[in-house]
């Protein structure tokens, strides 16, 4: 009968091999969890018809970041995390002062003052148009430009065109530019703990399919 007797640094050797690998397949599987999930949550926004842009919000992160670990973690996040939160829960929106929320419609375009989002005193310096309140009961209430035009793009703007005998300038038009309501409720429309448990369910596979094979 023949006796292999392996020494002890062998095993040593051995062991801290096997321990490395796992350590690896614990990142790699992280990784491949943290992408998946990443991209389930951008498909969700996008299929909701929040758009491409929010959905890119969305981002993925595994630490630690630059050398495997057992205790590897991912983070999956957010910038826009009001806004995805609003439409995950479902929720009322409702103006800070306790009047009314202003809606923009089409005409009122999609910027204010340079890049920021369109506010009815943005709008009137922008377009040094004033707005005027109209009450309507029980239809929500409007902010409308007077002695306005609408421009090939669809857009209100100051008609600069001559008056006419009676004051009035050819082409004047009251336009709706914003919709005044107390409140907006969204409805839910995203299920991201869904997509969440979908992805923590496959992290033990992914992590033994990345276990190196020696």
């Amino acid at each position: 009968m023949r006796l292999g007797v392996e020494t002890l640094d062998d095993l040593r050797k051995i062991m801290e091999e096997e321990e490395y690998a796992g350590r690896v397949a614990v990142s790699r599987g992280m990784q491949a969890a943290s992408s998946g999930l990443k991209a389930a949550w951008r498909r969700q926004v996008e299929s909701a018809g929040l758009g491409s842009r929010l959905a890119r919000t969305i981002r993925s992160e595994v630490y630690p970041k630059r050398k495997p670990s057992s205790s590897a973690a991912a983070l999956i996040w957010t910038r826009a995390p009001k806004l995805i939160g609003a439409f995950d829960r479902g929720a009322t929106i409702k103006s800070k002062d306790g009047f009314w929320l202003a809606i923009p419609t089409e005409a009122a375009g999609q910027r204010g003052l340079g890049r920021a989002r369109v506010t009815p005193g943005g709008w009137e310096q922008r377009t040094g148009i004033r707005l005027r309140f109209v009450y309507r009961s029980p239809l929500p209430s409007l902010l409308v430009a007077d002695d306005a035009r609408m421009s090939t793009r669809g857009r209100a703007a100051m008609n600069r065109r001559r008056r006419r005998r009676d004051g009035i300038r050819t082409g004047s038009m009251t336009i709706p530019i914003f919709i005044l309501v107390p409140q907006v409720k969204l409805r839910k429309r995203l299920d991201l703990a869904r997509d969440a448990e979908t992805w923590a369910a496959r992290l033990p596979r992914l992590i033994t399919s990345n276990w190196p094979r020696t």
